[in-house]
């Protein structure tokens, strides 16, 4: 009998859990560790930051979902983790595995930053579910006492979406209360323009974001690092400040310490290096999926930013892990398979939104891909709604991603994963960055 423990219970996590289960025999057993007692849904926490949604909603108890399926589910904080000895360390217990499939989520690195994120600086952030709430208290007090409103992301930052999300949906919900035309807004990003999502190459998303953030009276502050903030102020690294009553930034992202401290786990920012497989390349027992995985960046922007890993590339990572640990333990036969990393994001603006595609994410030696483009439309924000609804029932029920919706990937053009040809399991498949 093999243990294969998952640690993490997020986007990536609980699902690769279900995943294991549905594939290994229960002679194997699949157990799931987490910090925390609710999966959430994170991709609507711009929803909560702003008030137009409860978190409830985008939350599923555990304790609840995960033991009825044949999982056994651990509430602990991981402290430590010794890969030659394929031994985990929790505040209250020691577990042995035989494979561990690490799906953390990120460390949110807000001290990059002097006066970053909620606690300890003046900014607000939607990364997380304590962090949405926070939001959602600062966005109701500064409804009572409005001002300059500045929304982007830091240096370093990986994740971009959730940003435009928020400006976007911040005019909408102003504009709706009649306070719109009182309040400046600024969209402040280390992207090298604005629409470039960490991904560039990506069409028409420059002009399509910009022209959408102009049509809405957004001023677009691009190819800009923050230097540190105080209170009500913003200071740029050429000099320039901008007041705020109220700032959403998101930071950079790193791995957890208990990552970054194992020896030749990590690379320097905490992101597990992965083989085509998604396998460590020096610890055969070592699996990783989602935001914590590491990518190289697409390509050298004048300030330092790091690579999105959204839902849809974590769903093919998770995959991936599963299959390849089944043909480990010999029950599957056939070739290992790497995922194709698409990247698939829907982005609510309130009256409209948009879709961003770049099919692979990561383009080939000559900077091609199959597709890139964005588009955009109400049905977009209608979609992301049935998205949530969808993977929330998923999550609840237990489900692996079920036949219909692999068929419907594929119907578009997007097959999931690939086998690998007969060498590239001897290559990092993404250097460290």
């Amino acid at each position: 009998m093999a243990r294969v423990v998952v640690i993490g219970a997020g986007l990536g996590g609980l699902p690769a859990a279900y995943e294991l289960r549905h594939r290994l025999p229960h002679s194997h057993q699949v157990t799931l560790i987490s910090n925390q007692p609710k999966f959430t849904f994170v991709p609507s926490l711009p929803w909560i930051g702003l008030g137009l949604k409860s978190l409830d909603r985008i939350q599923l108890e555990l304790a609840k979902i995960v033991p009825q399926h044949g999982i056994e589910l651990i509430y602990d904080a991981v402290t430590a983790i010794d890969p030659k000895l394929k031994q985990i360390t929790l505040k209250d217990q020691t577990l042995d595995y035989d494979y561990v499939v690490i799906a953390t989520g990120p460390e949110l690195a807000l001290d990059a930053l002097p006066g970053l994120g909620p606690e300890g600086g003046y900014t607000q952030s939607v990364c997380n579910p304590h962090h949405a709430l926070l939001a959602r208290e600062a966005w109701t007090k500064f409804l009572q006492n409005p001002g300059p409103i500045v929304v982007g992301a830091a240096p370093g930052a990986s994740c971009f979406g959730p940003a435009y999300e928020f400006a976007l949906l911040a005019h909408h919900t102003l504009r709706q209360k009649g306070q719109r035309q009182d309040i400046p807004i600024t969209f402040v990003t280390a992207e090298p323009y604005a629409g470039h999502l960490g991904i560039g190459g990506m069409a028409n998303s420059r002009w399509l974001i910009r022209a959408m953030l102009a049509d809405r009276q957004i001023d677009v502050m691009d190819n800009t690092a923050i230097s540190h903030i105080e209170p009500n102020t913003m200071y740029l690294a050429d000099g320039r400040s901008l007041p705020f009553q109220y700032a959403m930034i998101l930071p950079p992202f790193r791995g957890p310490r208990f990552l970054r401290e194992a020896p030749g786990l990590t690379d320097a920012k905490g992101f597990i290096p992965v083989l085509p497989t998604y396998r460590h390349p020096n610890f055969d027992s070592v699996y990783s999926v989602g935001v914590v995985t590491q990518l190289r960046p697409v390509e050298p922007t004048p300030i330092p930013i790091g690579v999105p890993k959204v839902g849809q590339m974590t769903e093919e990572m998770v995959m991936t892990v599963a299959h390849n640990i089944a043909l480990d333990l010999g029950v599957i036969s056939g070739q290992p398979i790497k995922p194709t990393l698409q990247a698939i994001c829907f982005a609510d603006f309130g009256d409209t939104g948009a879709l961003f595609l770049a099919d692979p994410l990561l383009p080939d030696q000559q900077g091609h891909r199959h597709r890139a483009f964005t588009t955009k439309g109400i049905w977009v924000s209608w979609a992301k709604t049935a998205f949530e609804k969808y993977f929330m029932d998923k999550m609840r029920v237990g489900w692996t991603m079920p036949w219909f919706e692999r068929a419907g990937l594929r119907a578009i053009g997007l097959p999931l994963v690939e086998p690998l040809s007969a060498d590239s399991s001897l290559h990092i498949s993404h250097p460290i960055l």
